[in-house]
């Protein structure tokens, strides 16, 4: 789910900042910018930041700004004697002399210059974690408003699959009566009337009707409904849940379109197919 979360604190030493920000994913994708004080704890960082997001692709960014210059870098006077030496010896043997250019170039070469990089202490450490629980905090905020927002969609659309379904009664109506009319007449039509058993008819109707009624298809369809708001409102994590629950509810569907040879209700079972979009969009990006 998406969220943002920023926390920020200013120590006599350092001004630290910590930035989440989530966006949906099946997965754990975590993208971390962390300064180099941090680097020794950044699978401590990523186990803090799954335990409370739990999935998503999470990008972290951590910086500091140096308040008292306790990163200036320091002179690596071996590396520069070395380097001086050398130089001095091959300007000799071409016949030039030019000391203060030989320091010039001598300065540019690598590892004349190191940055002392003192380890981070536990008192350190501790500032850090507390900022970065507060940022997950923010951004769990941020993410809770969200899914308040998605359930407010998610109960819309539940409601007008199970009122598409209640209007599917009034609709269908005489179906099967119309349908038994149409057969006897095409029957009638290909054989003639007199040639037609009543007995072996109706024997053959039965079972053919049979597999175009649809009240188990809306009962079970009904109950899904029910236990997916149920499970909704329940506590914990649920996201999968109700993806499997908007699986079994687009079988129903299908089952009752592919049993209603009616353009009424068809139409009706359209609908309720472009609600269960909206349902399974939403549910991938809920926890």
């Amino acid at each position: 789910m998406t969220g943002y979360g920023k926390a920020m604190l200013e120590t006599p030493q350092r001004k630290i900042t910590v930035e989440i920000k989530s966006l949906n994913s099946k997965q754990a994708d975590i993208n971390t910018r962390l300064p180099w004080i941090c680097k020794e704890k950044e699978l401590d960082i990523r186990n803090m930041i799954i335990r409370r997001l739990e999935r998503g692709k999470i990008d972290v960014s951590i910086s500091f700004d140096t308040m008292d210059g306790e990163a200036a870098p320091v002179i690596n006077r071996n590396n520069v004697k070395s380097y001086f030496s050398q130089l001095k010896e091959i300007s000799n043997e071409l016949g030039v002399n030019d000391d203060a250019g030989l320091l010039a170039v001598v300065m540019r070469l690598p590892d004349t210059l190191r940055t002392e990089k003192p380890e981070m202490s536990d008192e350190e450490w501790a500032r850090f974690a507390g900022l970065t629980e507060e940022a997950l905090t923010m951004a769990d905020l941020y993410r809770l408003e969200e899914g308040k927002a998605m359930e407010k969609d998610l109960s819309k659309s539940v409601a007008s699959i199970v009122g598409y379904l209640d209007n599917l009664g009034a609709v269908e109506g005489d179906r099967i009566s119309r349908m038994r009319e149409k057969l006897l007449a095409t029957l009638n039509e290909a054989v003639g009337s007199e040639n037609v058993d009543r007995n072996r008819f109706e024997q053959e109707l039965i079972f053919y009707l049979e597999k175009l009624d649809i009240n188990e298809e809306k009962v079970r369809l009904r109950k899904h409904c029910d236990y997916f708001e149920e499970t909704m409102k329940g506590d914990g994590n649920h996201g999968k849940m109700l993806n499997f629950i908007s699986q079994e509810m687009g079988r129903e569907i299908n089952t009752i379109g592919s049993k209603a040879n009616d353009a009424a209700m068809q139409k009706l079972v359209v609908m309720m197919k472009d609600e269960l979009e909206k349902i399974k969009e939403l549910t991938l990006n809920i926890l």
